[in-house]
């Protein structure tokens, strides 16, 4: 079993590319396809605690869900927040990555390098041409 645990949804460019450079580290992730296989309440709370920033940044307030629920009205509490993303997983943002050096939600997908237990084995491009590391596994 994999120490470091990808919530993924791969139609997501950002979580294919924080996948990639998961695996340009040499490792392979548990992939957990978050939308087909949603975190339980104590599970996403736990994740989103471990990232120590606020439950709102776990949230894609970008999807329009979030707008017809009117989840960013005042007074929306964390609880109604996490009931949400429960009842609608594509309300939670990813890619999530848990490895044993953090948890991390990987907006910019090279977040990930920061909690990677192993560097970079090559250079590696994002898929809309960025170059992320160069060819000796450092950060360009």
């Amino acid at each position: 079993m994999s120490d470091i645990t990808i919530y993924h949804n791969p139609k997501c460019g950002t979580s294919r590319n924080t996948l990639a450079m998961i695996r340009n580290s040499g490792a392979e992730p548990q992939v957990i396809e978050y939308l087909k296989t949603p975190p339980d309440r104590a599970t996403l709370q736990a994740l989103i605690a471990a990232t120590g920033k606020p439950v709102i940044d776990a949230v894609r307030t970008k999807e329009a869900l979030f707008t017809e629920l009117q989840l960013g009205a005042p007074g929306v509490t964390d609880a109604q927040l996490i009931d949400a993303m429960l009842a609608h997983p594509i309300l939670i943002n990813r890619p999530i990555v848990v490895t044993p050096l953090g948890t991390r939600l990987c907006r910019p997908s090279e977040l990930v390098l920061d909690i990677l237990p192993t560097p970079q084995q090559g250079a590696f491009t994002k898929e809309d041409g960025e170059v992320v590391v160069n060819a000796q596994g450092q950060r360009a």
